[in-house]
């Protein structure tokens, strides 16, 4: 999603900013987290400060990529309301089954399932209206509708751009992209949805069910 914006001539696009404070703040074992943390900003209140400014290098839109588990509880979401927020929501079958590669023992909050819910619930409240929500299943089984969709509901003119892109890597990406954006970094387009048959481990069952809870609740709500 973020190639797709970032594409667009008149959109500045920016890479989970407030990673940098999360790891500082947690002290989680990511890879490059050394690196991260030295280039990035750690204080939560200077990057909100910049996510709220007028748009970089007077680009119309100012697209932001966030991580839902990145928003740690004492931060204040108020500036939330400030911004036009758009969730990106995901089968937790598939979630998990991708995790694991990483992580054999994922918690709860680990899949960020639980930060989703609370933050859509946050921003609803603020706003008293539900935020628009696309299924990545249903962006990767038709984009062009999916983003046309949601361009409407943001109030931004759709455009062809959002469906192809170059391949590479992106001054806007973060240092991490080394680490996890090879297949990203390889794209030209969306990759069409495959279906697969995901196991989810036992050990992880009621993990599982209490992400599907929350997935279910929001996918009632999405944009189709």
């Amino acid at each position: 999603m973020m190639r797709s914006w970032g594409n667009r001539a008149d959109t500045f696009v920016v890479d989970e900013p407030f990673y940098a404070y999360y790891l500082k703040k947690t002290g989680a074992d990511h890879p490059v987290a050394d690196e991260v943390i030295a280039q990035g900003e750690t204080d939560w209140g200077k990057v909100v400060a910049k996510l709220t400014e007028e748009s970089p290098e007077g680009r119309r839109i100012f697209y932001q990529k966030q991580m839902k588990h990145h928003l740690l509880p004492e931060i204040d979401r108020a500036w939330l309301a400030s911004v036009t927020n758009c969730f990106l929501i995901r089968h937790p079958r598939e979630v998990i089954a991708s995790y694991i590669k990483k992580n054999d023992e994922p918690a709860f909050e680990d899949l960020g399932f639980v930060q989703q819910g609370k933050i859509f619930d946050a921003v609803r409240a603020r706003t008293d209206a539900a935020p628009p929500v696309l299924d990545a299943r249903d962006v990767l089984e038709n984009p062009a509708r999916m983003l046309q969709l949601l361009c409407d509901a943001v109030g931004v003119p759709f455009s062809d751009a959002m469906l192809s892109w170059p391949p590479g890597r992106r001054e806007t990406d973060g240092v991490w992209a080394k680490h996890w954006y090879g297949e990203v970094e390889k794209s030209t387009s969306f990759r069409p949805y495959e279906t697969r048959e995901y196991e989810v481990p036992e050990r992880l069952r009621f993990v599982y069910e209490s992400c599907l809870e929350i997935y279910e609740r929001l996918r009632i709500l999405r944009l189709h």
